[in-house]
């Protein structure tokens, strides 16, 4: 999936191509629908996302105040009908919803808690590709996550930073807010003349009139809404180019620009470090985002430009978060449950770098994740709730499990996985069933033992 649509005519003439392709009809017609599921049942997040469709683009068309802290904003949704659909439900914390269309014309929409339930003129036959625009205002507001980190829309001081694992993203525009619907993004951000607005992928285009600033970032690779990202603020932007071409965007606060100029200049180094390990680069840019440590408590990986606090501004957490462009951006969760997939690749790319760059064997930082009792408080595949999503297990325990199965089947036959699963499931999803089942697949052996004692064991196995 690699929609893009820029305008109101590119999205007809792309939505008519693929209602052609997929002979789908169009919406009405005599259609009896059913509401699509408010709620995807994720195993810890059963509201998180929607049933009924899957969403193939978003255009976002923002506009903030930083005196007021208020937003503006209209979300272009457009979405295939994967059942017939009478409403259908959009993810979306606080805001208030002035108006929806569905296809240009006015739609029934109501909002219950966290989701916005609209209801089109008429039902939406299965298959149909659909155009939904929501305009919305209102101050986003900062979520409180189980483990009681901070994200959705932070304010800091002249500006914002927006985030969004596990669910913050909803804080500021509407959609399907779980990673197993990955989309592509258009998104324009207006600000007071003087301030930079940085987002995910390619900026396509930046003009100032009137006194306001406007950006356009264009992500062309589906993307999780967790890993969307924007931050504002009077930020030194600088644009280079890595020796493959690719575009290189970093941003640094005033604060924070010294302290940061020299690891962000060795953004392509560490790029080129993860592609010659992992296979090629997944998407049309890199780059990072770098803010004081009271703006941001976390360093994450958001798409092809990742934010840190200048505290965690290292070179194992920058190869981390780099890593996550391969494993968990590219490569995305098909549901919570699977977040170790995501986070055990890119502490095992960790414990990679460190070897390379200081000596410390990848078995010796086995060794001390093994001797470290927070690491077996829980299986990594089976965190006990949304609080443990992002406890110590599920990082370490999930670079042991990868380390057990490099262990097993040898080194070139470890690394021939690590490419071919990044390959194989590029820009799409996969679970942790389809990983064990890759891997015994491409290694022709039994790791029942593994599997059983490291990713799901309930207690600690003997040291081998």
């Amino acid at each position: 999936m690699d929609l893009r649509f820029s305008s109101r005519a590119a999205a007809v003439v792309v939505c008519a191509v693929v209602v052609a392709a997929a002979g789908c009809t169009p919406a009405g017609g005599g259609v009896r629908g059913q509401p699509g599921a408010a709620g995807l049942r994720d195993p810890y997040f059963p509201k998180l996302g929607n049933g009924g469709y899957d969403v193939g683009h978003y255009a976002l068309t923002l506009d903030w105040d930083p005196a007021s802290g208020r937003l503006t904003g209209s979300a272009e949704v457009t979405a295939r009908a994967t059942q017939d659909l009478s409403a259908f439900h959009l993810d979306l914390h606080g805001m208030t919803v002035g108006s929806v269309t569905v296809d240009g014309r006015a739609a029934a929409a109501n909002r219950a808690g966290d989701e916005l339930v609209v209801r089109p003129r008429r039902d939406i036959a299965e298959g149909t590709v659909f155009r939904t625009v929501v305009r919305y205002a209102g101050v986003p507001r900062a979520v409180t996550d189980a483990d009681s980190s901070r994200e959705g829309w932070l304010r800091t001081p002249g500006g914002a930073i927006a985030v969004g694992e596990p669910a913050g993203s909803a804080a500021w525009f509407p959609g399907n807010h779980h990673p197993s619907d990955k989309a592509t993004y258009d998104i324009t951000v207006t600000v007071p003349e003087g301030l930079r607005a940085v987002s995910n992928g390619v900026r396509t285009g930046e003009h100032t009139a009137g006194g306001r600033t406007t950006s356009v970032w264009r992500s062309a690779e589906p993307m999780a809404a967790y890993l969307a990202t924007l931050a504002v603020g009077d930020l030194r932007v600088t644009s280079s180019r890595a020796e493959s071409g690719l575009p290189v965007v970093t941003a640094a606060d005033p604060a924070v620009e010294a302290g940061a100029s020299r690891l962000l200049r060795r953004v392509p180094e560490f790029l080129a470090w993860c592609a010659e390990r992992f296979g090629p680069y997944p998407f049309s840019s890199t780059g990072a985002v770098v803010v004081p440590d009271d703006r941001l408590g976390y360093a994450l990986e958001t798409q092809s430009r990742p934010v840190f606090p200048l505290g965690q501004f290292d070179e194992a957490t920058l190869v981390h978060e780099m890593a996550h462009q391969w494993f968990g951006n590219s490569v995305s969760p098909e549901s919570w449950r699977d977040i170790w997939l995501n986070e055990g690749f890119a502490t095992y790319a960790e414990w990679l770098w460190h070897e390379d760059a200081d000596g410390v064997s990848v078995a010796e930082s086995f060794r001390e994740a093994y001797a470290s009792d927070a690491n077996w408080a829980f299986p990594p595949a089976d965190p006990p709730g949304p609080a443990d999503l992002f406890g110590p297990p599920v990082y370490e325990r999930g670079a042991m499990v990868l380390h057990r199965v490099r262990a097993a089947v040898g080194d070139e036959t470890f690394f021939r996985i690590v490419r071919g699963w990044a390959a194989e499931h590029r820009h799409g999803n996969a679970s942790t069933a389809q990983f064990t089942a890759y891997v015994e697949e491409k290694s022709g052996r039994d790791l029942d033992a593994v599997w059983d004692a490291w990713l799901y064991g309930g207690t600690r196995p003997p040291l081998p």
